[in-house]
């Protein structure tokens, strides 16, 4: 094996990625699996999480699907059980889980005033809270071996705050947040072995966002044009586009790198508009 390929290499290692099943959870899955991890999908459907471990194992990946909730302790600790069964070690965490809700946007014909506070609660509680338990749960791993990755997916809009996304955009400035306190904390009490990162991504067309950014014929939308005009690089990311900084932040090619927030956005975030 080159230089390069030991210094990328994921070889021998175990990744979890909760949301795996969704387009860019996918995507890192199968990043994840051609870098030589043993990948776990978990996510609440077992059938989209087992099709596509069975679509790594035919491409000659490892890999296996569990269905969990992110927001279930019980749920996790039986995944935890099931994962350390079969692979014996926990070596990546990827909290790709995440969304948001129609009740936690502010849309321009509403106010701050009309948003649904349960919708708001939830959607934090989906991309905060859900983040926040695997890690314990999973993290717990890591920490008997020393050694571990954990990715968090943090977003543009904690970057710089975008209109109507109010409930998405606390959870995902949180997110954040909770990046860099959690690799201090690692680094500080179970030592350099467990490093802590995020990935912001730019627009990348998902389930969640594809009706509010593009039309029914494929056209943009009025908000999908003020992306495009604010995407130096002019076009929607594409999933495959996360992998190179994902591999990068789990491989000991970021062996001193913690507590970075890592935008992937064609630019998006440098750009003031003139």
């Amino acid at each position: 094996m080159s230089y390069l390929e030991n210094l990328f290499t994921l070889k021998s290692k175990v990744a979890i990625v909760t949301g795996g099943t969704g387009v860019l959870g996918s995507a890192m899955c199968k990043a994840l699996a051609k870098a030589g991890a043993a990948v776990v999908i978990l996510g609440r459907r077992k059938d989209a999480a087992d099709k596509l471990a069975n679509e790594i194992i035919q491409s000659g990946g490892q890999a296996m699907g569990i269905s969990a909730d992110v927001l279930n302790t019980e749920q996790l600790i039986a995944a935890k059980q099931t994962i350390l069964q079969e692979y014996g070690r926990i070596d990546i965490l990827v909290n790709g889980a995440g969304g948001n809700l129609p009740g936690a946007v502010v849309m321009p014909d509403k106010t701050i005033f009309d948003l649904n506070i349960d919708d708001f609660r939830s959607v934090v509680d989906l991309n905060l809270t859900g983040s926040l338990l695997p890690t314990q749960i999973f993290g717990e791993a890591l920490v008997a071996t020393k050694q571990g990755v954990i990715i968090n997916i943090s977003s543009m809009t904690a970057i710089r705050p975008l209109t109507r996304v109010l409930g998405y955009g606390a959870a995902k400035a949180a997110i954040s947040n909770f990046t860099q306190w959690l690799a201090v904390e690692m680094s500080k009490k179970y030592g350099e072995g467990i490093r802590v990162n995020a990935i912001a991504p730019g627009f990348f067309l998902t389930e969640q966002n594809r009706n509010l950014l593009t039309n029914r014929d494929g056209s943009l939308t009025e908000r999908g044009q003020l992306i495009i005009r604010g995407t130096p690089f002019g076009r929607f990311g594409q999933p495959d586009e996360l992998s190179g900084t994902l591999l990068w932040l789990c491989s000991d090619a970021s062996k001193f790198v913690s507590g970075i927030v890592v935008p992937v956005d064609g630019a998006f975030s440098a750009y003031g508009g003139v």
